[in-house]
């Protein structure tokens, strides 16, 4: 059945002279919302990151402006400050301008750096949330974050700062926890977490799971332990990007997820 977006959307209609903030998603582009499909649309110009894929560039009307401005891998083209200015001019030329992130714009996307720099130029800004690889690659893979009688808090981090080095955290906090911690960004830096984690209390034998292009065909999902996921992980050549989840959930149905028809490997198989 055909979808009116329109009348679905409440008659949201992107004004010229406005940046949209759109979250694309972990990668399927089914998992689009309504909201982002019509705005990409709209759109007159799009700056777009390295991940959101072909598929959902397909969104995006004939004749608009579409612009790679993404990083990989610490990679940057293209700086943010430069993101930002191109966000203001094609604003202030009467641009429906569309800011398009992997994920959620403000899960580690810097969207609020974005929004910032339109506040101050007085440009008329809109969130269009996405669903976080952090929720959505646990998920895919068969994990619950929560789990009842197992984790009753999850903490986001990322293992990339601003200057590309892990985060100084408090590392004896995140050990003793007892919840889920969900990494974005983290193979690269994989043994250096292991290790403050392990420093910090945590056991050798916490479940372990490196979630690789979740929600996309190459999905792949590792089960390991904090002790030996480093040398796990590079045996697997698991490809970016990858989401890291340790705790016990990740046990929660790592068996029965295999009869699924995902690709799950677990350490040793």
């Amino acid at each position: 059945m055909d979808v009116d977006l329109d009348s679905a959307l409440g008659g949201r209609f992107f004004a010229p002279g406005e940046v949209w903030l759109i979250g694309a998603g972990p990668g399927d582009p089914d998992l689009l919302t309504l909201r982002a499909v019509q705005a990409l649309g709209q759109a007159d110009l799009v700056l777009h990151d390295a991940l959101p894929g072909r598929a959902v560039l397909r969104h995006v009307r004939p004749g608009a402006e579409i612009v790679a401005v993404g990083k990989r891998k610490g990679a940057a083209p293209v700086s943010q400050a430069r993101i930002n200015a191109r966000l203001v001019a094609g604003a202030r030329a009467g641009k429906r301008v569309v800011r398009l992130k992997g994920g959620d714009p403000f899960i580690f996307g810097r969207g609020g750096e974005e929004a910032l720099a339109c506040e101050e130029a007085g440009i008329r800004w809109r969130i269009v949330p996405g669903v976080t690889s952090g929720l959505a690659a646990p998920a895919a893979a068969g994990i619950p974050l929560t789990h009842r009688g197992t984790a009753s808090a999850v903490t986001f981090l990322t293992a990339h700062g601003e200057d590309g080095a892990l985060p100084e955290m408090d590392w004896a906090a995140l050990a003793r926890t007892g919840g889920t911690l969900a990494i974005f960004m983290g193979l690269s830096r994989l043994d250096e977490l292991a290790l403050r984690l392990l420093a910090a209390g945590m056991a050798p034998s916490t479940p372990v799971a490196l979630v690789a292009q979740a929600t996309l065909p190459g999905e792949a999902a590792l089960h390991t332990t904090l002790g030996t996921c480093t040398l796990d992980a590079r045996r697997a050549e698991l490809p970016t990007p990858t989401m890291i989840v340790i705790g016990q959930v990740t046990r929660v149905l790592a068996d029965r997820v295999r009869t699924t028809g995902r690709l799950v490997r677990h350490a040793g198989a």
